[in-house]
């Protein structure tokens, strides 16, 4: 941990071609760098809207070249429950939930309702 109280995590990845998905292969299970690239955004854009540094998800899309909906679509992963978000970076996610349904579909607010249309897809 640094001084500044964040935390660091890495993940030693090996990317590999399956069908037209491209998978991070650890050995044991297959991550979608999709979403964890969208979670990992996520978290820095609401850093920087809790910082201070910008005033909405819309400013951050200006400033990144990206579409407003695409910005305000994706922080809404930073209200996932965390063993939600664990599952993702872990790879351990159901193989049929991908960013683009979390794009696509409400997530509920409410962390048990998350778990139940996590649970769907199993």
């Amino acid at each position: 941990m640094s001084t500044d109280d964040t935390l660091e995590t890495f993940v030693p990845l090996e990317f590999k071609r399956r069908g037209i998905r491209r998978l991070a292969d650890t050995g044991a299970v297959a991550h979608d760098p999709t979403i964890i690239e969208a979670v990992a955004r996520a978290f820095h854009w609401q850093q920087l809207l809790d910082s201070g540094e910008f005033e909405s998800g819309t400013a951050i899309a200006r400033a990144e070249g990206l579409h407003h909906s695409t910005v305000n679509e994706l922080l809404r992963l930073t209200l996932l429950a965390p063993d939600i978000i664990e599952r993702l970076l872990a790879g351990r996610q159901p193989r049929r939930l991908t960013l683009i349904w979390f794009q696509r579909n409400p997530v509920p607010v409410d962390w048990r309702a998350q778990r139940r249309v996590i649970a769907s897809f199993e």
